[in-house]
C-alpha cells in the first residue's frame, strides 16, 4: 500500500517563513513534542497538515469547534490532494482512520461513555486504533474537565504531541499556564508577524488606546472604597489585641523549635514580623540571629496591602483552624473585611480586582470613547471607513431607549453602543448590529439584504427611538446565511460601522475589508483579544494598500498612579502580541511600552492631549506602514529576551553617562576628581603643620580629613556600583555561566552550539539580555532559566551562596537560585556551579532540603523581602 506521505503532497510553494519553520521541524520533534505559535494569516492549519504528513503515523486532530474541525478537512482535500481524491480520514472519533478530525468535546464525550473505568478504556481505545500522533489546535480553548482526557493520552508511550496556537494563555492563572505548558510542552518555534507583513500575508497595522475617566458616581465609589481600606489598615496597625496574640505564637517566640512550620510558611512568617515591626515592636534579635542577621542587616519593607493580604489570608482562611484561640480577635476583623468587600469567595483582596475592575472596564465613559473613534474614522476615511466594534454583551434592556439623554446608557454593550452613536450622530444610516440573536439595519439596506438572501419577505419591525432602523427577525435556518449577507453589505459599504459581540464575530468570522477595530471587550482573556485583532490585520485583495487600526479602551482609576486595574489588564493584553513602536525609536516588540505612555496617571489633565494625539497618529497610515518596513529591515528574527529594570531612586541620566562608564564608576570618578582638588587645598592650608610636625602626623591628619570629607561619598559610590553599576555586567556573566552549562549538559537538549550572549542597555537605564544564533526553543529555554536564577527566591532545591562580607554589609544580594531543571540532581547542580564559579564568583552550592539548608533558605528568602512584590525582570519578544 502506498504511504500516506506519498499520497498527500502540498500542491503549492511554501512561503519563506513556512519553509524556514519546516526546515527545523525534525530538530523540534526529537522530544516527541512540537509547540508552535502561528498568528492568524500564517497558514497554521496547512502547516499542521504538513507536520502530521511528515510524522506519517495515525493521527488524531482535535479542534475547539466543528467549524474549525471542518476547516482541517477542507484544507486537506484542497491543498494536499488531486481533485479531493483521498478517503483515509474520518470525522467520527468513534470510527478513527489514518487521520481523524474531531473536537475536544467529542473526546470528552467518548471518555465519559466508557463509564467508571474511563481512563483505562480510553487508553485502550487509542492503542487499539494505533493512534500515535495527537494534534492540539488552539489548546487554550480547553475547558477544565477536558484536560483530564488529554493528560491520560499523554501517558501513552511514544505518543507525539503537536500543539498549534495563535496565542498561549499568558494572562491566565499560574496553575492554568503551568497546565497548558505541561500539556503542550515548551514553545519550539514561532512564526513572526513581521515575516507575515514582509511577505504580504498581513497588512501593516497599529494599536492605539483611547483613555477615559470614570463618571462622578464611579469616582466617589472608588475613593470611598480606598478610604475604607486605608481606615481598615490603620485600625489593623493599631489593633493591640492582634499584636498581643501574634507575639505569643510559638514560631515567633522560639523559631528554632518551629523551623519546619516556618519553612512551609515563609511568607506568612515574614508578614507577621513585618506587621509587628510596623506596629513599633522591636523584632527579637535572637530570632534574626537564627536566620543569620543582625537588626542592622535587615531592611523591613512597609506593611502594605500585599503583606496585609498574606497575613489575613492565613489567619482568616488558610490556617483558621490553627488559630482557634484567636477567634475573638479575628471575628471582628473578618466581619469588617466582608463589610467593605475585601473578603469574598474565601479570598482576601485589598486591590479589589473584580469589584473595581468590572466597575471601570464596564464604565459608560467608554461609550464616548467609542463614539469619538467612530466619528474620527468616518471623517478621515469617508466612504472607505469599515469599522467593527466588538463587545461582550448585547444588553437587550436598552433596545427601546429613546431620546438624546445618553446618561441613561450606563452599561457597555452592543445596544448601548448602537444607541449612543445614533444619539450623537442623528441621521446616520450606515450603522449595523450583528449578533447571534440580533440583526439591526437601516431600512435603506433592506432591499439589498433581500437580494442577497434571495427571499421576497423578511420580517422586520422599527426600532424604538432609532429612526429609520429596523430589527430583523432571523429564522434559525437563515442564521448563517444572514451573517454572510450582512458581512457582504459591510464589505460593499452599505454598512460602514458594525457593532457585534466578541462571541459571534471575534473568532472564525472573516471580513478582510475591516480597517478599524474597536475592542470594547473586557470579559475575554487576551487570547480572544488577539483572535479579535486577527480580524483587522488580514490583507484585503480588493485594497492592496490596506492598513489596520486597532483601538483599545481604558478607563483610568484616578486614585492609582499606575492607572488602576483596567490599565493593568490592558498591559497584560499587549504582552500577547508584537507590534511596531508608535513614535520615536523604530522597533518591533511586544508589550505596551512601544506606545510611549506616561508612567504616572495621577495627572488626568493629560488624557485629552493623549487622546487627541492618538487620533492624529491613527490618520497617518503611510507613517506606520513606513515604520513597519523600516523596523522589519533592521532585524530578521523574533528574539526572546529578559529585561531588567533600572531600580534606583535617582533618574538614570544622573548616574550614567551612556556608552561610557557605568553608574558606579561615574560616581567613583566624582570622588577621585574631588580628592584631586582637595589635596592641593589641604597642603596649602596645612603648610605650617608640614614644616613643624613632621610627615607622619600630617599623613594622619590628611587621612582623617579625607575620610570625613569623602568616606560617605566613597561608600555610596561603592554601594551604587555593586547594586547597579555592576548589575549589568553581573547579569551578563550569569548568562555566560548558564550558556556554558547548557552547552555542556546533556539533560536539557540544548542544540545551539554557536549561540552567543548579547546585552543592550537603553537610555532609561534598563537593560536586556538574549541569545544570538540560537533556535527559538533554545532561546526560550535560556531566558526561562535565566529568569529563574535572578527572580526572588521561592523554594529551590539548590542555592548558590556567596559569603562576601563587604557585600553583605552593603546589603548586596548574595543568594542566587540554581534553576529547577539545572538542579534535578547533585551532579547537574555541581556542573552548574562549575560554570557559575568560572564566570560569576566563587559561590558555594547549598542543598536546601537539610536542616542547615532550610535555615539558609529562610535567610535567603528574608534577604529578598524587598523584591517580594517587585518586578525584578520581565520576558519580552523583540525583532532583532
Amino acid at each position: 500500500m502506498q504511504e500516506i506521505s506519498e499520497i498527500l503532497q502540498f500542491k503549492y510553494t511554501w512561503r519563506n517563513y513556512q519553509q524556514k519553520f519546516l526546515d527545523g521541524f525534525q530538530e523540534h520533534i526529537k522530544d516527541e513534542h512540537l509547540h508552535v505559535i502561528a498568528p492568524p494569516g500564517s497558514g497554521k492549519t496547512i502547516l499542521g497538515l504538513e507536520i502530521l504528513k511528515r510524522i506519517g503515523k495515525p493521527t488524531l486532530v482535535l479542534s475547539p469547534t466543528l467549524t474549525i474541525r471542518n476547516q482541517w478537512r477542507s484544507r486537506l482535500l484542497e491543498f494536499f490532494t488531486i481533485d479531493g481524491d483521498f478517503n483515509a480520514y474520518s470525522l467520527d472519533i468513534k470510527s478513527p482512520d489514518h487521520i481523524t478530525f474531531s473536537t475536544y468535546q467529542s473526546l470528552f464525550s467518548l471518555s465519559r461513555s466508557f463509564g467508571d473505568n474511563a481512563k483505562q478504556q480510553l487508553l485502550a481505545f487509542i492503542k487499539l486504533h494505533k493512534i500515535e500522533t495527537l494534534v492540539l489546535d488552539e489548546a487554550h480553548h480547553l475547558k477544565n474537565e477536558w484536560w483530564h482526557c488529554l493528560y491520560h493520552l499523554k501517558e501513552i508511550e511514544g505518543l507525539t504531541v503537536v500543539a498549534l496556537t495563535a496565542t498561549p494563555p499568558y494572562d491566565s492563572t499560574a496553575t492554568e499556564i503551568n497546565r497548558y505548558f505541561s500539556l503542550c510542552g515548551p514553545i519550539d518555534d514561532e512564526i513572526a508577524v513581521p515575516d507575515l507583513i514582509k511577505n504580504g500575508d498581513l497588512c501593516p497595522h497599529q494599536d492605539f488606546v483611547y483613555f477615559s475617566k470614570p463618571e462622578e458616581a464611579q469616582i466617589k465609589y472608588i475613593v470611598n472604597y480606598r478610604e475604607q481600606i486605608l481606615k481598615f489598615t490603620n485600625a489593623l496597625i493599631a489593633n493591640t489585641a492582634l499584636q498581643e496574640s501574634l507575639i505569643t505564637l510559638n514560631f515567633y517566640i522560639a523559631p528554632e523549635e518551629s523551623l519546619e512550620y516556618i519553612y512551609q510558611n515563609p511568607t506568612f512568617f515574614s508578614s507577621i514580623i513585618i506587621y509587628l515591626n510596623s506596629c513599633g515592636y522591636a523584632v527579637n534579635e535572637e530570632n534574626l540571629k537564627l536566620l543569620g542577621f543582625s537588626n542592622s542587616d535587615v531592611t523591613f519593607p512597609s506593611f502594605n496591602y500585599e503583606w496585609a493580604e498574606i497575613l489575613l489570608q492565613h489567619l482568616l482562611i488558610a490556617q483558621r483552624e490553627e488559630f482557634v484561640a484567636f477567634e475573638q480577635v479575628l471575628m471582628p476583623i473578618e466581619k469588617e473585611l466582608k463589610r467593605i468587600g475585601v473578603l469574598e469567595h474565601k479570598r482576601v483582596n485589598f486591590v479589589g480586582d473584580e469589584v473595581l475592575y468590572r466597575n471601570l472596564s464596564n464604565s459608560p465613559s467608554k461609550l464616548e470613547s467609542i463614539f469619538q473613534i467612530v466619528k474620527h474614522t468616518d471623517e478621515h476615511l469617508g466612504e472607505d471607513a469599515r469599522t467593527v466594534i466588538l463587545t461582550d454583551f448585547i444588553r437587550k434592556e436598552f433596545l427601546n431607549f429613546k431620546g438624546s439623554e445618553t446618561s441613561v446608557l450606563n452599561k457597555l454593550g452592543v445596544l448601548p453602543i448602537f444607541k449612543y452613536i445614533l444619539a450623537k450622530q442623528v441621521g446616520k444610516t450606515s450603522l449595523g448590529v450583528l449578533t447571534g440573536s440580533l440583526v439591526i439595519l437601516h431600512k435603506t439596506a433592506l432591499n439589498k439584504l433581500k437580494k442577497l438572501l434571495t427571499i421576497e419577505n423578511l420580517t422586520n419591525a422599527p426600532v424604538d427611538g432609532s429612526e429609520g432602523y429596523v430589527l430583523i427577525s432571523v429564522p434559525d435556518v437563515l442564521k448563517n446565511k444572514i451573517a454572510e449577507a450582512v458581512t457582504q453589505l459591510f464589505t460593499e459599504g452599505v454598512i460602514k460601522t458594525l457593532v457585534g459581540t466578541k462571541a459571534f464575530l471575534g473568532e472564525g468570522w472573516d471580513a478582510p475589508c475591516i480597517n478599524t477595530l474597536v475592542l470594547a471587550s473586557y470579559v475575554g482573556s487576551f487570547v480572544s483579544s488577539n483572535q479579535m485583532r486577527g480580524r483587522a490585520i488580514r490583507v484585503d485583495a480588493n485594497n492592496p494598500d490596506k492598513t489596520g487600526s486597532i483601538w483599545h479602551l481604558a478607563c483610568l482609576d484616578p486614585t492609582a498612579i499606575n492607572g488602576g486595574k483596567d490599565m493593568e489588564k490592558l498591559q497584560q493584553r499587549f504582552d500577547a502580541f508584537t507590534g511596531v513602536s508608535l513614535k520615536d525609536e523604530v522597533y518591533i516588540s511586544n508589550g505596551i511600552d512601544r506606545l510611549v505612555l506616561p508612567l504616572d496617571w495621577s495627572e488626568s489633565s493629560e488624557l485629552a492631549r493623549i487622546n487627541k494625539n492618538m487620533l492624529l497618529l491613527s490618520q497617518q497610515k503611510s507613517v506606520f506602514k513606513n515604520r513597519w518596513n523600516e523596523a522589519i529591515e533592521e532585524g530578521n528574527v523574533l528574539v526572546r529576551e529578559l529585561k531588567i529594570p533600572y531600580g534606583q531612586e535617582q533618574p538614570y541620566a544622573k548616574t550614567k553617562k551612556m556608552h561610557a562608564l557605568n553608574a558606579g564608576k561615574y560616581v567613583m570618578l566624582e570622588v577621585i576628581l574631588g580628592v584631586s582638588a582637595f589635596v592641593p587645598e589641604f597642603l596649602i592650608k596645612n603648610m605650617g603643620a608640614v614644616l613643624n610636625k613632621g610627615i607622619v602626623q600630617v599623613l594622619y591628619l590628611f587621612i582623617a580629613a579625607l575620610f570625613l570629607g569623602f568616606g560617605p561619598k566613597t561608600f555610596k559610590a561603592l554601594k551604587l556600583y555593586f547594586l547597579f553599576g555592576n548589575q549589568y555586567k553581573k547579569t551578563k556573566k550569569i548568562g555566560e555561566a548558564l550558556l556554558g552549562y547548557l552547552l555542556d549538559s546533556k539533560v536539557l537538549s540544548f542544540e545551539s552550539v554557536n549561540a552567543t550572549i548579547h546585552s543592550e542597555q537603553n537610555i532609561k537605564g534598563s537593560f536586556s539580555i538574549y541569545l544570538k544564533d540560537a533556535s527559538q526553543h533554545d532561546s526560550n529555554l535560556f531566558i526561562s532559566l535565566l529568569e529563574e536564577v535572578i527572580a526572588p527566591i521561592d523554594n529551590p532545591k539548590y542555592l548558590l551562596v556567596n559569603g562576601n562580607w563587604i557585600k553583605r554589609k552593603m546589603g548586596i544580594r548574595n543568594y542566587y537560585v540554581v534553576p529547577k531543571d539545572c538542579g534535578k540532581n547533585k551532579t547537574e547542580a555541581l556542573l552548574f556551579q562549575k560554570y557559575w564559579n568560572k564566570e560569576v564568583d566563587g559561590s558555594k552550592i547549598l542543598f536546601t532540603r537539610t536542616l542547615k539548608g532550610r535555615k539558609e533558605l529562610l535567610k535567603a528568602r528574608f534577604s529578598h523581602l524587598k523584591y517580594q512584590f517587585e518586578e525584578v525582570s520581565k520576558k519580552a519578544i523583540t525583532w532583532k
